[in-house]
């Protein structure tokens, strides 16, 4: 109660810290003579005015659905061990943390667990280090399935098709999950409208400014932003390290496609446009492990926004058909902001403002500007690592997250939409292991 209390005075808080740096940030720009200068000042204007109304509403969200959680009876008293849960591992040369996820999802607490391990064709010792944790007892079961190579969806729908579970979770190799993360996400399947849960996801080795900073990012831009959208019951990814699914609503849909490099997204929009709706479990939490260094890093984005896009492209018959999915519609819009235009828009304010600062001595400009988005990025942090227990140092790392984090990624976002744009190709761009579970 006192933690809720305190949540609501930091919003209002924050709601008038912004209002003022935006009329302060309006005012200077109103002084701007030249109409060209003016024009650009004012677009600014009104897409920073959008991006703080996006994020106020989903920390608003977010906490309406705590709320909402915290006093549902239903979910709290839900004790069915009657769904059987198929738990299946895609591996593709694994063997550095095959053996640590495995041992992770052997101390799940669900009783009724079958976990299939799918060595997608590995040229390393996945297989064989899979196939000695074999085990059947009871409900529980354990096997190692081997393929030929055939990517990460392919190695999931294998899966499916030698599962013997009503409901499948998906968890990556590199992962580790609570124990009780099975436990907590089959409880929203009392619902049938529910076709999918995502989890939490935090880093692993938080080893150096670099991972740190994709700690603050996994809690502040993923897991509050997947709690607002769970308010709605539009969470748009089932992230990759943890995800729960109905079977029966993956073979209404065709199982996973293989024609992205965003097989999560693809699959969550394909069930949104169905009319599922897909839900979030903050405290069902997957640990994963962060690239290390910049190079992995720009990589990794770099494929998930050419993956996101190429979604978004495959389904972009729904983009002005709200009459036939309104919430497929605005879950695809949302992520063309998200993944297009906001970072384009974005590199091109800072120029501006940096352009106009030293040509026409607004240098103050440059201030406000970083200032209104540290404020947010403070708040998101705060409010983040007060729901989900993460360390408070990482608030810290908030000051820098708007300076040096978000430009490379915005500019990897805008790189991957150019040569997806002229249909550059491009591999999966698999990650070295480093075994930091």
């Amino acid at each position: 109660m006192v933690k809720n209390i305190f949540i609501i005075l930091l919003s209002i808080l924050v709601i008038l810290i912004l209002c003022f740096l935006l009329y302060s940030f309006y005012i200077y720009f109103a002084n701007i003579e030249l109409f060209v200068l003016k024009t650009g000042a004012f677009v600014i204007l009104f897409f920073t005015g959008l991006v703080i109304m996006r994020y106020m509403l989903l920390l608003f969200f977010s906490m309406l659905k705590i709320l909402i959680k915290s006093s549902d009876e239903n979910y709290e008293s839900f004790e069915n061990k009657d769904l059987r849960v198929t738990l299946i591992v895609p591996a593709y040369n694994e063997e550095v943390v095959i053996e640590k996820s495995i041992r992770s999802l052997l101390l799940q607490t669900y009783p009724n667990l079958e976990i299939l391990i799918v060595d997608d064709g590995s040229k390393d010792r996945t297989y064989p280090l899979a196939k000695k944790y074999e085990f059947t007892k009871g409900l529980r079961s354990l096997k190692a399935l081997t393929k030929k190579n055939g990517g990460k969806a392919n190695a999931i729908n294998y899966g499916i098709e030698h599962s013997t579970g009503n409901l499948i979770m998906v968890v990556d190799a590199d992962s580790k999950l609570n124990d009780d993360a099975v436990e907590l996400m089959v409880r929203y399947f009392q619902n049938p409208e529910i076709a999918a849960v995502a989890g939490s996801v935090y880093v692993s080795n938080q080893n150096n400014i670099l991972t740190k900073l994709q700690a603050l990012e996994y809690i502040e831009g993923l897991n509050m932003v997947r709690n607002g959208q769970a308010f709605l019951k539009l969470v748009n990814i089932i992230p990759g390290p943890i995800g729960m699914f109905r079977k029966d609503a993956l073979y209404e849909v065709g199982l996973y496609d293989d024609d992205t490099f965003a097989e999560d997204c693809d699959v969550t929009l394909k069930l949104i446009m169905k009319g599922y709706k897909i839900d979030f479990e903050p405290e069902a939490v997957a640990v994963t492990e962060a690239p290390e260094n910049l190079l992995d890093l720009i990589k990794q984005r770099y494929r998930w926004t050419r993956g996101i896009l190429q979604a978004i492209k495959k389904h972009s018959s729904i983009l002005w058909n709200f009459k036939k999915s309104f919430a497929a519609s605005f879950t695809l819009w949302y992520m063309l902001f998200e993944a297009v235009f906001w970072p384009f828009i974005d590199i091109w304010s800072n120029l501006y403002i940096i352009y106009i600062s030293l040509t026409h001595g607004y240098s103050i400009l440059m201030f406000y500007w970083w200032s209104i988005f540290t404020v947010l990025d403070v708040t998101g942090a705060l409010y983040c690592v007060l729901i989900t227990g993460e360390r408070l140092s990482l608030i810290i790392y908030a000051v820098y997250y708007r300076l040096f984090f978000v430009q490379i990624i915005n500019i990897a976002k805008i790189l991957s939409t150019i040569e997806e744009w002229f249909g550059i190709k491009m591999s999966w761009g698999k990650l070295e292991r480093k075994g930091n579970l």
